[in-house]
């Protein structure tokens, strides 16, 4: 089935529900072999179909779907988590604006409910557009205090669901229980990336090779699975703000004359190896238990 885990999720799912064996075929392979296997560029219901069943038929390195397990429960709960964030950002840039609007410089640190709710009581309102923004003010201020008190729930909840999962993940340093679900989440089954390369590729932590002539250079991979990468990120400048192995490769390569976004480039990368060795380790544990 094409894009398993993705547009062909449900379907898959209820196949396998019926005792049917699913193998995941990637759209991009897919549309090659459409347009230089089969020569056939329109993509519609046969053309898709074909060019999926020799996909499926050549391909050695298909992974086979597997039942919604734990790892869907992280991935939901990390995605829930992210789209509250991302929500309680929005409103809090909108707060920002209408302060300003009320008091030169608004608030001049990060925006919390208590700040906010002090500047609103020192403004005087002297008309009826003041009143307004005060109004839809006060009512962002309340969104934003219910979506904190929603992202501490959604923090706990995470915490006990990468706990029950048994994952080693968090003994790396920078990895807390939020970005060790993104990654369990995102990644699902790790034993489909042969190699910590693979697994690194995905993640986008390996370097594009942009060499010319006679001068080896590698540049930044925007590809990949972005939310992987960011976890891996966030864990890489978690260890450079703190005595650590990371700390030092990242001092050892800028000593070296390599440039601070080159060194965390490495840094991410090791990170993503050693991430693969823990999630290779849990799994070995799971399917011995």
């Amino acid at each position: 089935m094409e894009s398993a885990n993705g547009l062909g999720y449900l379907v898959a799912q209820q196949l396998i529900a019926a005792g049917e064996t699913v193998f995941d075929v990637p759209p991009v392979l897919a549309s090659r072999v459409r347009v230089l296997g089969s020569g056939r560029s329109q993509k519609n219901d046969p053309n898709d179909a074909r060019s999926v069943a020799i996909a499926a038929l050549r391909s050695d390195r298909l992974a086979q779907v597997r039942p919604d397990d734990h790892i869907r429960v992280l991935r939901m709960l990390a995605t829930r988590h992210r789209d509250m964030a991302r929500l309680r950002n929005k409103h809090c840039t909108r707060l920002h604006a209408l302060l300003m609007e009320l008091e030169p410089g608004g608030i001049g640190s990060e925006i919390t409910v208590n700040k906010a709710n002090q500047l609103l009581s020192r403004i005087i309102v002297d008309g009826e557009v003041t009143r307004h923004r005060v109004v839809i003010a006060g009512e962002l201020v309340e969104d934003v205090a219910r979506l904190d008190i929603a992202l501490k729930a959604s923090k706990k909840r995470i915490k006990a669901a990468v706990a029950a999962s048994g994952t080693t993940l968090t003994d790396i340093v920078g990895i807390g229980p939020i970005c060790a679900a993104i990654i369990i989440g995102f990644t699902g089954d790790v034993t489909r990336f042969p190699t910590k390369a693979h697994f690194a590729t995905y993640n986008a932590t390996a370097p594009i090779e942009a060499s010319s002539g006679d001068r080896p250079r590698h540049r930044l991979n925007p590809r990949g699975n972005r939310k992987l990468n960011h976890a891996i990120h966030i864990a890489a400048i978690c260890q450079l703000r703190y005595p650590s192995e990371g700390r030092t490769s990242y001092d050892r390569k800028t000593t070296e004359g390599k440039t601070s976004k080159e060194a965390i480039r490495a840094l991410k990368r090791r990170i993503s190896d050693r991430v693969y060795r823990h999630l290779i380790a849990d799994a070995n544990k799971t399917a011995i238990a």
